[in-house]
Formats: structure tokens, C-alpha cells, sequence
């Protein structure tokens, strides 16, 4: 039977339908489940745990008898449950070796849901693939990413940039391709890693805005999965974004896409 994408239920008297993919954790609460999503948001359900492992799928792992998490969602399993927004889970520790056993074992059937795609072997052929950014005016970059053997991503690799990148970034080209990023930037914040391993392990096209000390500046960075293993982004120094009102309906379309990034 193929997974679900969505699953309706019923919360505060009404019935409300949640994309499976938005779901970062479930934690029982008695009688009732409270899932909690990667918007923030908290819905309060009655259901049984059981009821929802069914219904959510291969997707989710079981770190308790009292919590279901998104695999996608976990970035480290050590004393605790690391999650990609920051969060960390309890679970029982005792049991660690057959909880990542079963993580490793899902997180691979999620991989294998891509396509493998062709990946280029030489900086020649990123160059020839992506040949129209060239001149863009927006950096645009297709990092490579660093696992270890746990599959938690511990820095990248840059394959392709454009010179917007470099600008950005404040280090020539012939310097930045080829290199990790811990290279350029030894002090390196290891939050981008959270974002940039969903795009390339599990597909998911995330935006993030956030501070960067490496360089100093404010980023809006939009990442989406390439070829296997790595992602592509687009930043962007907010201080340079101009919002242009090009029609009446733009006020409310700014409305809802900053009350979407402030959830």
C-alpha cells in the first residue's frame, strides 16, 4: 500500500488535514498525541501512538514508547535526539544501538527514493552544467556533502559558484571550488548543515534566513537537492533585497509569506 502524503485529524472540534512532510515529532500526552510540526505549530489529538505509526509510515521513527520522530528531522542520535530546527528529544539511551540501527535503515530506504542522476566528475563539466548562472547577479553554488559514517553531515564541498558567490562570500573562485567549507572558514556556525543535508539526503527545497559570522552578514538562503548527495543554493545578502509592490494583491501576498517565515 503506498504511504500517505497527508493525514486528517481532529483538533480543538475540527477536522484538520496536515501535509505528513510538515510533521516534525509526535509526543503522547496521556490519551491524546501532540504533534508537533516543522512550522512550530502543535496540534492536540486523541489517538493512539500505534494508530499513527501505521498511518505516517517508513517516514518516522519510534525513539519511545511516547514519541514518534521524522527521520528527516533527526540530525544526531547521542545522549539525546538531535533535531534539524535545534530541538532535542529524550529517549531511552540503553537502547541507542538498535534506535540508530533502525534510523540508518529508513533514512537509506528515504535516499532511495531519488533518482541517482548523473553527477559531474571534473570542475569542467559543474562548469558546462551550470553554464547559464555564470553571470548571474545572485550567488548561486552546488555544494557536495561531507558525511560521516553515521550519515550526519559534517561540512561540504564546493563544486560549482558563480562570481556572485564569490563576492558574497569574500574569496576568489579558484579558492572557494574544490574546497570545504571548514577549510575557508575554520570558526565555521555548523547551522546551514541542518538545511543543506535534508536538501541532499531526503529532496526537501528549505529556505533559511539567518546570520552569518563567516562573513558577517545577514543571508537569505533558498536550498533544493541536485545530484545525489549534494544541493544547490541561492543566497542572498537580505540588506540588498528590495520588495517591489507590483500589483494590489502584493501587500497581502508579502503579508502571508512573513507571517509563513514568522509560524
Amino acid at each position: 500500500m503506498p504511504e500517505l502524503n497527508h493525514i486528517t485529524i481532529r483538533s480543538d472540534n475540527r477536522d484538520i488535514v496536515l501535509n505528513i512532510s510538515t510533521v516534525l515529532y509526535v509526543l503522547m500526552k496521556k490519551n491524546y498525541a501532540e504533534i508537533h510540526t516543522f512550522s512550530g505549530k502543535r496540534y492536540k489529538t486523541r489517538v493512539t501512538l500505534n494508530d499513527l505509526e501505521k498511518t505516517l509510515g517508513d517516514s518516522f521513527l519510534k525513539v519511545s514508547r511516547g514519541c514518534l520522530v521524522a527521520v528527516m528531522a533527526i540530525h544526531d542520535i547521542t545522549n539525546v535526539i538531535e533535531l534539524t530546527n535545534g530541538e532535542f528529544l529524550p529517549y531511552s539511551v540503553r537502547n541507542r544501538s538498535a534506535i540508530v540501527a533502525q534510523f540508518q535503515t529508513k533514512q537509506k530506504l528515504i535516499i532511495s527514493r531519488f533518482s541517482e542522476g548523473s553527477i559531474p566528475e571534473e570542475e569542467d563539466a559543474y562548469r558546462a552544467h551550470y553554464r547559464c548562472f555564470d553571470d548571474l547577479p545572485v550567488a548561486f553554488a552546488d555544494i557536495e556533502m561531507v558525511f560521516n559514517d553515521e550519515r550526519r553531515a559534517v561540512d561540504w564541498i564546493f563544486r560549482y559558484g558563480n562570481q556572485a558567490l564569490a563576492f558574497l562570500e569574500k574569496v576568489t573562485l579558484d579558492r572557494l571550488i574544490g574546497s570545504t567549507f571548514s577549510s575557508l572558514f575554520p570558526d565555521m556556525d555548523d547551522k546551514w548543515l541542518r538545511a543543506y543535508e535534508q536538501a541532499a539526503l531526503y529532496g526537501a527545497t528549505l529556505e533559511v534566513i539567518d546570520y552569518s559570522p563567516e562573513i558577517d552578514t545577514y543571508l537569505r538562503v533558498i536550498c533544493f537537492p541536485t545530484f545525489r548527495g549534494h544541493c544547490g543554493c541561492i543566497l542572498s545578502d537580505v540588506s540588498q533585497i528590495h520588495y517591489l509592490r507590483t500589483s494590489t494583491d502584493s501587500p497581502e501576498a508579502m503579508i502571508r509569506y512573513f507571517g509563513k517565515l514568522l509560524e
